[in-house]
C-alpha cells in the first residue's frame, strides 16, 4: 500500500517534471518538431496537480476541486493548441530558432526551450502543489469559493474568445481581415486574460497559508502580457493585418473595457 507523505512534494515533482520534459526533448529530436512543448504545456500542470494530489495527505475535497480545476484548464488548453497546430508544422519561432542556431539548435533547444518551461512549469504550479497538499483548515472556506469563481470565470473567457477566434477564421470572408467581435470587440486577448484569471484563482485556494505563492500569477501575468503572450503576437500582427493598427487604437489591450470611439 503506497505511504501518502504528509508534507508537499516539491522536490519529486521538480524531478517529474525534468523527467517529462527530457522525454518530450528527445520525441522532438525524433519528430524534428519542438513545437509539441506547446501542447504539453497543459499537460504538465496536470500532472503536477495529480502527482501531488496522490503522494500527499491534503484535505480531500479541496484537493480533488484545485485537481480538477487544474485538469479542465489544462486539457482544454492542450487539446485546442493541438487541433488548431495540427498539420501546420513547427512554429515560426521555432524554426527561427533552428536557423539561428544551426547545428546547435537541439542542445540549444533543450536548453532555451524545455528547460526553462519546466523550471517555469514549476514555479507557477506552486500554489497547485500547495494547496492540494494543504490539511488545513479541514473545511472548504470562502477562499475555496472565491477561487472556484475566478478559475471558472477565466476558464470561460478563454474558451468563449478561442471559439469565436476559430470560428472567424473558419469563414473564408474573413481572410486578411481582424477578429473585433464578441469578446474581442472589449479586449484584444480575451484568452490571455481569462488565463491570466484562472491563474490568480488558483493562487486563491493558496494564498492564506503561502502568500509568497503569488509570484505564480504574477510570473504568468508577465509572461503573457510583457514576455512571451501579447508582444509577440502584436508583433506578428501588426506585420500581417492592415487594419490592426486601427483595432488597437479603440480596443483595449488586455482588461475588458468598452471600446473607444474611432477618431
Amino acid at each position: 500500500m503506497q505511504t501518502r507523505m504528509p508534507a508537499p512534494t516539491l522536490a519529486p515533482s521538480a524531478l517529474l517534471i525534468a523527467a517529462a520534459m527530457l522525454g518530450l526533448w528527445g520525441l522532438s529530436l525524433a519528430l524534428a518538431d519542438v513545437s509539441i512543448v506547446d501542447v504539453f504545456w497543459g499537460l504538465g500542470f496536470v500532472m503536477v496537480a495529480h502527482y501531488a494530489r496522490a503522494t500527499t495527505a491534503g484535505f480531500g475535497p479541496r484537493a480533488w476541486l484545485v485537481t480538477g480545476l487544474v485538469s479542465a484548464w489544462g486539457l482544454r488548453l492542450a487539446g485546442y493548441l493541438l487541433w488548431r497546430n495540427w498539420g501546420a508544422g513547427e512554429d515560426y519561432r521555432y524554426q527561427a530558432m533552428r536557423r539561428h542556431y544551426g547545428a546547435r539548435f537541439p542542445v540549444v533547444s533543450l536548453a532555451v526551450v524545455f528547460g526553462l518551461q519546466g523550471a517555469l512549469m514549476w514555479v507557477i504550479s506552486l500554489p497547485v502543489q500547495l494547496a492540494v497538499a494543504a490539511p488545513e483548515p479541514a473545511s472548504l472556506g470562502l477562499a475555496d469559493l472565491a477561487g472556484t469563481l475566478l478559475v471558472v470565470v477565466g476558464l470561460g473567457f478563454e474558451t468563449v474568445g478561442d471559439l469565436q477566434l476559430a470560428r472567424f477564421k473558419a469563414d473564408p470572408a474573413s481572410r486578411g481581415q481582424v477578429m473585433d467581435r464578441g469578446l474581442w470587440r472589449y479586449t484584444r486577448h480575451p484568452n490571455y486574460f481569462g488565463d491570466t484569471i484562472v491563474w490568480w484563482g488558483l493562487f486563491t485556494f493558496a494564498a492564506t497559508a503561502h502568500p509568497l505563492t503569488i509570484v505564480s500569477p504574477l510570473l504568468m501575468t508577465y509572461l503573457l502580457t510583457r514576455l512571451s503572450g501579447v508582444p509577440l503576437l502584436e508583433k506578428k500582427l501588426g506585420r500581417t493585418r492592415p487594419g490592426y493598427a486601427d483595432y488597437v487604437a479603440r480596443t483595449s489591450g488586455f482588461i475588458p473595457w468598452p471600446p473607444r470611439a474611432r477618431p
